[in-house]
């Protein structure tokens, strides 16, 4: 028993003196970066020691690239499910980046128009009040206020270019 331990670890020994830089560049080509290669090399020769009671002079090259392969491979499927989910975040971490500074931004606008509002005449605050932020039409805020439509066509108009160009001036 003890010969076979000793035999087995002589040439578990002399096959990593001899393959491993072979079977770094081996991974090094699939992978392509060097560290990780070095590290999955270590890694193929670890479990190549679980299989110590199998292993023959003439079978250990071809366990240690089978071994070397199924790593690559395992590595592989990380690498690219780890991109998969990373684009994934990305994409829905802009969308929530932007629609968090759209909110922003539309906060900063109407803060911006409210301000305006309160600079304009009381008549004229109210039609846009009523329309902008009630939905009144027209014809309702004329009723409502007892002026001609006409009359309140223009504060409305006349109100939305004096805010639109306040705010213009502000961006």
């Amino acid at each position: 028993m003890q010969t076979m331990n000793s035999t087995t670890s002589q040439l578990l020994t002399e096959t990593y003196a001899s393959l491993c830089p072979i079977l770094i560049n081996y991974i090094y080509r699939r992978i392509n970066d060097y560290e990780s290669a070095r590290d999955m090399a270590q890694d193929v020769f670890l479990r190549l020691m679980d299989y110590k009671h199998m292993l023959r002079e003439e079978t250990v090259r071809s366990m240690i690239f089978s071994i070397a392969h199924n790593l690559v491979i395992d590595y592989l499927r990380r690498y690219y499910r780890k991109q998969e989910m990373s684009a994934y975040f990305y994409e829905y971490g802009a969308t929530v980046n932007d629609e968090t500074e759209s909110n922003v931004i539309a906060n900063d606008i109407l803060a911006l128009e409210k301000f305006k509002l309160y600079q304009l005449s009381p008549q004229r605050r109210i039609v846009y009040l009523m329309n902008r932020f009630q939905n009144k039409t027209v014809s309702e805020i004329s009723e409502e206020l007892s002026l001609s439509r006409r009359t309140v066509e223009n504060h409305l108009q006349t109100g939305r270019n004096e805010v639109r160009e306040f705010i213009r001036q502000c961006i």
